[in-house]
């Protein structure tokens, strides 16, 4: 596809009320408090995100004699208002925020987000970045992710993968699933004896990861070039989307997906799996250390999605610097402290995935199993990125989509269409 010099003018209209808010310049609009940094994020403070950056914190108050006004956000307060937050004065001077095209190169190309070209030069940060792990900090003017400059800065990585209660497993005698087939005898085992197998959700992200996850198993890289860069057309009636579709709806019929699931939330799911409920729960590595500080009933672990040389992932989410930001400065020094080995390693030994740790500093055996898989990832260039990140609205088209699916008030047909359609608009509102 040809993409055009034309930014993303019809959605930038989303923020266009806010900014009657404020006739302000892009520095904000009042005097800045030189010795304050405000800061936003959604990690909870058991995470290892959550550790290492209470972590840098400390140590960025120690060492520039500024205090941090810090807010605990949720992914979706931060998902849904950030157009019209950050067109305003009560912008932070820096955020946690989603990468890709639909979220943070949606923001660049609206010219919310401060460009971090120099900062990163100045700082050596693109040292510290492995070249897969930079795709997603980079947008072009179109907002488009994988080239021009940088608008985040991410400091951890992240994978879907699959999390199981092994004392489930043993007791109904089933191995670690190594290929699809093995891993659908799994769920039927499960639900012969009354266990719904997936804790799951519809109203949020985690039914739309396995969606995504099944089409890659039929797909290659051109398919999630396509897919997610646009770099040609997407089949939505191909083999790889009619097997993901057809698959979410005959496991749903089958039992190993809860209809009751379209009502349910991300964190109803992961509590679910934390409550030994649900045998299986198949989702991010930013759940890895909340269960190892939460589940104390039984002993659990992970495997890679069987058979699948593609999965879900990225680098983490970023830390980007709103245009209107008071104190860019204070918030370049708070990026490049989280950024520093001592930090890295506390996100690696509390269940994180640290893009730029020494090995020799990551002493807990589950952390080096976790970021051992990133890096087989990483390695045999197996990040496929999300399926909500080619258009602004497609994450809730998806949830609504499957929804629908799992409600049986439409065939994989019909829902294949309807996200067609939906997901060719948002594209070329970007692309044309």
């Amino acid at each position: 596809m040809k993409k055009s010099k034309k930014t993303l003018a019809g959605l930038a209209a989303l923020g266009v009320s806010a900014l009657l808010l404020s006739g302000c310049s892009a520095a904000g609009g009042s005097e800045a408090d030189s010795d304050t940094l405000t800061l936003w994020h959604f990690e909870s403070d058991t995470s290892a995100m959550g550790i290492a950056w209470t972590e840098a914190i400390k140590v960025f108050e120690e060492e520039t004699g500024a205090t941090v006004e810090f807010e605990a956000k949720s992914f979706e307060q931060i998902r849904s208002t950030a157009s019209q937050v950050l067109n305003s004065d009560e912008a932070p001077d820096i955020l946690e925020y989603n990468k890709g095209n639909a979220t943070a190169g949606l923001l660049a190309s609206q010219g919310l987000l401060s460009n971090l070209d120099d900062a990163v030069e100045k700082n050596g940060w693109d040292d510290l970045l492995a070249p897969s792990l930079q795709t997603t900090a980079k947008y072009d003017e179109d907002g488009i992710m994988g080239s021009g400059s940088w608008y985040g800065v991410p400091n951890y990585g992240e994978f879907v993968e699959v999390f199981y209660n092994k004392d489930m497993f043993a007791k109904h005698k089933i191995e670690i699933p190594t290929t699809q087939a093995e891993f659908e005898a799994a769920l039927e085992t499960f639900a012969d004896a009354g266990i719904t197998p997936l804790a799951e959700s519809a109203a949020e992200y985690p039914l739309g990861q396995l969606w995504y996850q099944l089409a890659l198993t039929k797909a290659d890289r051109s398919f999630v070039d396509d897919y997610q860069l646009y770099t040609g057309e997407v089949d939505w009636q191909g083999k790889e989307l009619s097997y993901a579709t057809d698959t979410i709806k005959d496991w749903t019929d089958k039992g190993y997906i809860s209809t009751d699931a379209s009502g349910i939330k991300a964190e109803d799911a992961g509590t679910a799996f934390i409550a030994g409920t649900n045998p299986i729960f198949f989702s991010g590595s930013w759940w890895y250390n909340r269960f190892t500080t939460e589940i104390t009933g039984f002993d659990w672990g992970t495997f890679l999605y069987p058979g699948a040389a593609l999965t879900p992932g990225s680098a983490g989410n970023m830390w980007v610097i709103p245009e209107k930001a008071r104190n860019k400065e204070l918030a370049e020094k708070f990026i490049d402290i989280t950024m520093r080995p001592e930090i890295q390693a506390l996100i690696g030994n509390n269940g994180g995935v640290p893009v730029a740790a020494d090995a020799a500093d990551i002493t807990d055996p589950k952390s080096k199993e976790l970021i051992d898989n990133f890096n087989t990832l990483t390695g045999a260039d197996g990040i496929a990125f999300y399926p909500d990140w080619p258009t602004p609205t497609f994450y809730d088209q998806l949830n609504a989509g499957l929804q629908e699916l799992i409600n049986d008030t439409k065939s994989p047909a019909d829902v294949l269409e309807q996200l067609g359609g939906q997901y060719q608009s948002g594209v070329d509102d970007i692309v044309n």
